[in-house]
């Protein structure tokens, strides 16, 4: 890390914050990590999203081997790709907010309580981090809506549907843009969209660091290493581990939200309270339904999603996350 690094990381303002290029950097950083690992693992997300909406009435299978081969038997690699125009943009900018004002609000947060580094209570640091993660997740989410509505009812949209939506980005978005009164296009799934994703966020950032410094520890105890003794390519591999973990438990605690996001983008259920449609899933369904695809969707985006934002911060002189 060199002296200007250093720099910006240790100059603070009277509020907390460091310099401005700092927070683009880490918000570059959240886009890329965001942005390139959803579109990745699309295909996941299409057998997902059409076995949530339809596996109850007959019209696709439940389970993640069956939906991806009758994705590739009746649309072939058009299928398995189908949103990944939207969910790279959309969760790119989310992640730009996710991960960027993160960064931010938890530097005026610590701040506020004496600053992050002298915080010595287990309890103080976990609310620190899920307060900062989720005030970012709020922004982020209002930045992801119009594209995830778009992308999922791509993926629910079956092959010989009428009506289908068109699958260019554009076209797809002025489609549902005609028919906002029906769908509430832009912002009409914000509302479940945060029910999902801001405790997702919070569990995803304080088990992320909760594991991390308990790896750090057991290492320190056992090793006698610290952390700046160990190799990047290390401290990379014990981030993808971190944020596998962390991964696993926003999967189930969010399952129930992901769900009824995803059965909004079926046409039968467009004037459906969300209360009506969690009634009409069943208990058991809405916490279980696609939650094994959705755990290793989530485990290996969340890691890989760490990984990558270490990696860029890294490269930028920050130190790994």
């Amino acid at each position: 890390m060199g002296k200007n690094d250093n720099k910006i990381l240790l100059e603070r303002d009277q509020y907390g914050l460091r310099p401005y290029t700092f927070y683009l950097k880490c918000m570059l950083g959240g886009v890329l990590a965001c942005g390139v690992t959803h579109a990745s693992v699309v295909t996941l997300d299409v057998a997902k999203c059409r076995s949530q909406a339809h596996s109850k009435s007959g019209k696709w299978p439940s389970g993640l081997v069956p939906s991806l081969r009758k994705i590739i038997v009746e649309e072939g690699l058009a299928g398995m790709r189908v949103g990944w125009v939207p969910t790279f943009f959309g969760y790119g900018a989310q992640g730009l907010f996710k991960f960027g004002l993160n960064e931010v609000f938890k530097d005026i947060y610590g701040n506020m309580i004496g600053g992050e580094e002298n915080i010595e209570s287990k309890a103080a640091k976990m609310l620190l981090w899920a307060a900062a993660s989720g005030s970012a997740e709020i922004f982020a989410d209002i930045a992801l809506c119009p594209f995830e509505m778009t992308k999922v009812k791509m993926q629910v949209t079956l092959p010989g549907d009428a009506n289908a939506l068109p699958r260019s980005l554009i076209p797809a978005m002025r489609h549902m843009a005609s028919t906002s009164v029906e769908s509430k296009f832009p912002f009409g799934s914000l509302m479940p969209l945060w029910g999902r994703q801001v405790p997702y966020t919070m569990i995803k950032f304080v088990g992320f660091y909760l594991t991390a410094d308990f790896v750090y520890d057991q290492l320190l105890k056992r090793k006698g290493l610290e952390k700046k003794d160990i190799k990047p390519a290390t401290q990379l591999a014990i981030t993808f581990a971190c944020g596998y973990w962390a991964g696993i438990f926003c999967a189930v605690a969010t399952q129930p939200m992901d769900n009824l996001v995803s059965m909004k983008g079926i046409p039968e259920y467009k004037t459906k309270t969300w209360g009506q449609m969690a009634k009409d899933m069943g208990i058991k369904n809405l916490f279980l339904r696609g939650l094994a695809t959705r755990v290793i969707m989530i485990g290996t985006l969340t890691g890989l999603q760490w990984w990558i934002y270490g990696s860029f911060k890294n490269l930028m002189g920050f130190g790994t996350s």
